[in-house]
């Protein structure tokens, strides 16, 4: 992957009125240029942001033939239904199930069952698989799933800038995969995203969770329906508004909270006011 370009956006400067100790950020614009703020090689914990990239690897095992996303096993679950949160699968293991197709259950549990699925199919744990066929091919060097394929990644500003692009533009997957990845499974479930309530529907692709018309969310008010993402519980995100051709990234080390719930959609709506094309 080519370097990309650095040019100034006056938004990420919100990122120094965030409450947290450490903070790093990236936005990409329409044209592929990239801003950053703060130290984009620090490694931070990822949370659930490790969630999209752990279903790229799926994806990529999907492909390969390793996968398949609709063989269901022996309680009827498919992968398709893990990675979009339909299993009926708790949150965490303390957690009741419920019906398959029922509702959107946001489950640790389904992708930690999922990372069994993979690891069985390929004979490859779920962090060398994911090394493998994502952080390696792009360049990922400083990051690494350091247990659960649900929530124990860790990574960089620097090296996410380089899963944006692969995001904007696949290399590792065909674009009509990526495609699926980032369409309505299950398009009418009504279900909870952790911290912003319920919402009916509660849109969800195959590893991303969807913007749709969500509101309170943790994108902004500008951001498009199509905006697809992930945040984490370790204050972090990354979302990619593919119709305004905007992307962003922030890492901080202070658990998600309201100050999180506040501060990211004021500073979305920033940078999508500024990084947007001016009109003809």
């Amino acid at each position: 992957m080519a370097e990309p370009t650095h040019i100034d956006i006056e938004s990420l400067e919100l990122i120094g009125t965030w409450p947290v100790d450490h903070v790093a950020a990236a936005v990409v614009v329409p044209d592929g240029r990239v801003a950053t703020a703060g130290p984009v090689d620090k490694r931070f914990v990822l949370a659930s942001v490790t969630k999209p990239l752990f279903a790229y690897a799926c994806l990529i095992a999907i492909e390969e033939g390793t996968l398949t996303l609709d063989d269901a096993d022996d309680e009827g679950v498919t992968v398709r239904h893990l990675l979009a949160h339909t299993s009926g699968l708790p949150f965490d293991d303390d957690g009741t199930p419920v019906a398959l197709e029922r509702r959107r259950v946001y489950s640790n549990v389904g992708f930690d069952r999922l990372g069994r699925r993979l690891a069985a199919a390929s004979g490859f744990r779920p962090d060398e698989y994911l090394t493998a066929a994502v952080f390696e091919p792009l360049g990922m060097t400083s990051s690494s799933l350091e247990g659960s394929p649900a929530h124990a990644g860790v990574s960089t500003v620097s090296d996410l800038i380089r899963f944006i692009a692969e995001l904007r533009s696949p290399t590792l997957v065909a674009p009509a995969t990526l495609a699926e990845a980032i369409s309505p499974q299950w398009p009418d479930l009504a279900g909870v995203v952790p911290g912003f309530g319920r919402h009916e529907p509660c849109p969800w692709g195959l590893g991303f969770e969807l913007r749709g018309d969500k509101s309170p969310h943790w994108t902004g008010r500008d951001n498009s329906p199509a905006t697809f993402g992930h945040f984490g519980a370790a204050g972090t995100f990354l979302w990619v508004d593919p119709a305004a051709e905007v992307a962003a990234v922030a890492l901080t080390d202070r658990r998600f909270g309201p100050w999180a719930a506040t501060n990211w959609p004021l500073f979305a709506d920033a940078l999508l006011g500024e990084a947007r094309p001016a009109p003809a």
